[in-house]
């Protein structure tokens, strides 16, 4: 019982260093969006970032959300968070460099249309020319709780 003490006092402390890297496990349907508050249901949409003073990592249900939080929410500018990922929506379970990703037009779950690949398909849109269609788009509807426009 003492090990085990031992052993979680420990992952806790790792846990709080501020050079950790790469993404984290999202507890789906657990864990709520930082931008919208509902819960990151679908593995397939989901978003990270890491960064701020603390090297802080936020989570998100739709890459769209993360857009509107960077340039919304967030005291952070764009070119702040460390590292950005998206999940890979042709398997979701490997996390992209945001950045880096390739995205394909279609549903989201909060309907800002845009799914990630990990290469360039027909159609699809680089990091920034699906950031400028996410923001002149601005939040959706469906980002609020009960569907209220923010």
């Amino acid at each position: 019982m003492r090990f085990r003490f031992i052993l979680l006092a420990l992952a806790a402390l790792l846990g709080a260093c501020h050079d950790e890297k790469g993404p984290v496990p999202v507890q789906y349907g657990r864990e709520v969006c930082t931008m919208c508050g509902m819960i990151i249901s679908d593995p397939h949409y989901a978003a990270e970032i890491r960064g701020g003073p603390k090297n802080q990592i936020v989570k998100f249900d739709d890459i769209g959300d993360a857009i509107q939080w960077l340039d919304k929410k967030s005291h952070w500018s764009p070119e702040d968070p460390r590292e950005f990922w998206v999940m890979n929506s042709q398997d979701g379970v490997h996390w992209l460099d945001a950045r880096a990703a390739f995205y394909i037009p279609g549903e989201s779950p909060m309907d800002y249309g845009w799914a990630a690949v990990p290469e360039r398909a027909e159609g699809a849109a680089d990091f920034a020319a699906m950031r400028a269609k996410v923001l002149e788009r601005g939040v959706t509807s469906q980002c609020t709780p009960g569907g209220a426009h923010p």
